[in-house]
């Protein structure tokens, strides 16, 4: 059976169903897919990379390694590459978001799971866990590509949701973190002198001399909080110095790293409790 991409496995799609494409800024060639499907009917194919997604409402039925599958909402769901498979609605229908990494970007990522250099091609066990935690954090990764307003926040979740999936279903279990002043003190100032700019978890990692995998569980130990978590709090403190200063939001989330005023807003309401605007006003007041 010839591989074929998600794309052309889709039929036309009934009134109610949808279903967006969408490329991953960050992750040269990995597809993106959600849908809202209640009549759709996937028939048998194979991909040449894998399945993962995860279960928004409702619930999926497909045949998989010659076993009837179900996923409801709280389950992540996979599929091998070259595993012949299906899909269809069970009951009322079921949304869900999926992504469609090639091989090698697993098996990247495995292997820094591992700390080795190279791994073997990973497998899934199971079509379908129940793990509602990962399944949110599949769901806000994936939310985040979508967006792609904000490229280190998905490329942490993405990466983080790829490697709680290796390691509940897919046999790799991850080496030891032990403690990394140095490393982490490196990535902490380069994330404070260059809270403005574009910067990517390979880069981060490649200043720590640390893996993408152990730099977020290291710095997380030593800090409390993941590399991006950290850049958002530097960006909020620049954003205070300079809304005190008068400068306008919408200069300030130019100037921070902020891809607009709303996204400055979201994060700053969620760190100081008012908006941007409410602060500056508090400020040029006193």
């Amino acid at each position: 059976m010839e591989a074929i991409t998600q794309s052309a496995a889709l039929s036309p799609l009934a009134g109610g169903e949808r279903a967006r494409f969408f490329m991953a800024g960050r992750f040269a060639g990995l597809e993106c897919m959600t849908a809202t499907f209640h009549r759709h009917c996937y028939a048998l194919h194979t991909h040449d990379t894998y399945s993962i997604g995860t279960i928004l409402a409702g619930c999926e039925t497909w045949m998989a390694r010659g076993r009837r599958n179900y996923a409801g909402a709280g389950c992540l769901v996979f599929v091998n590459p070259g595993d012949a498979h299906d899909g269809a609605p069970h009951g009322g229908g079921y949304a869900y978001r999926m992504t469609y990494p090639t091989v090698a970007m697993l098996a990247e990522i495995a292997a820094e799971m591992a700390g080795r250099d190279t791994i073997g091609t990973p497998s899934f066990a199971e079509s379908a866990i129940h793990d509602p935690d990962g399944a949110a954090l599949f769901a806000a990764a994936h939310r985040a590509l979508e967006r792609d307003d904000d490229p280190l926040a998905a490329e942490e979740l993405l990466h983080r949701a790829y490697a709680r999936c290796l390691a509940r279903n897919g046999w790799i279990e991850p080496a030891p973190v032990g403690r990394e002043h140095g490393p982490v003190a490196r990535v902490k100032a380069l994330l404070t002198d260059r809270h403005a700019d574009d910067l990517t978890l390979t880069a981060l990692a490649a200043t720590a001399g640390l893996s993408r995998h152990h730099l977020i569980r290291a710095f997380r130990r030593e800090t409390g909080f993941t590399p991006h978590a950290y850049l958002v709090n530097c960006r909020v403190d620049a954003a205070r110095v300079r809304l005190r200063r008068g400068e306008t939001p919408a200069d300030v989330a130019a100037m921070t790293g902020f891809c607009d005023q709303a996204h400055l807003t979201r994060a700053f309401k969620a760190r100081i409790g008012v908006t941007p605007g409410v602060y500056r006003a508090a400020a040029l007041a006193s």
